[in-house]
């Protein structure tokens, strides 16, 4: 598996650090952040590879975070998670509403064309939490 730098952000600290935790144990490295601010800031100082945008933001905020994810780093790709499978310009992935973890590790893998993931413990394992609300 490549060494994917990921940004990932919720709304709910709790959603956060178990779906990240998930990300961790899959063998993903990269910050997480709460909240659209967060995010925002992320994306001004730090490249990423990917970034994940998670249940709990708002609907709004799933919305024009991946403008604001091109618009900061062209490169990155974005998923947004639980999505109404409508398609938007700027994401380059998205999951249904009610999908679980493995699915998001599996769309992350098709996404780059790596061989799908299992959530088990590999090398490499931080994933530090920045708040901005």
């Amino acid at each position: 598996m490549s060494k994917l730098k990921l940004l990932y952000g919720e709304l709910d600290e709790e959603v956060l650090a178990s779906q990240s935790a998930e990300l961790q144990k899959a063998g993903y490295t990269g910050q997480t952040a709460i909240g659209r601010k967060a995010v925002q800031d992320l994306l001004k100082k730090e490249s990423f590879d990917l970034v994940v945008l998670g249940q709990t933001l708002s609907r709004d905020d799933r919305h024009h975070l991946p403008y604001m994810a091109k618009k900061a780093q062209s490169s990155a790709k974005v998923l947004v998670l639980h999505t109404d499978g409508s398609r938007h310009p700027y994401v380059n992935g998205n999951t249904d509403t009610g999908e679980d973890m493995q699915h998001v590790l599996n769309k992350i893998s098709a996404m780059y064309g790596e061989a799908k993931p299992e959530s088990k413990p590999q090398q490499s394992k931080t994933m530090a939490a920045t708040t901005g609300r």
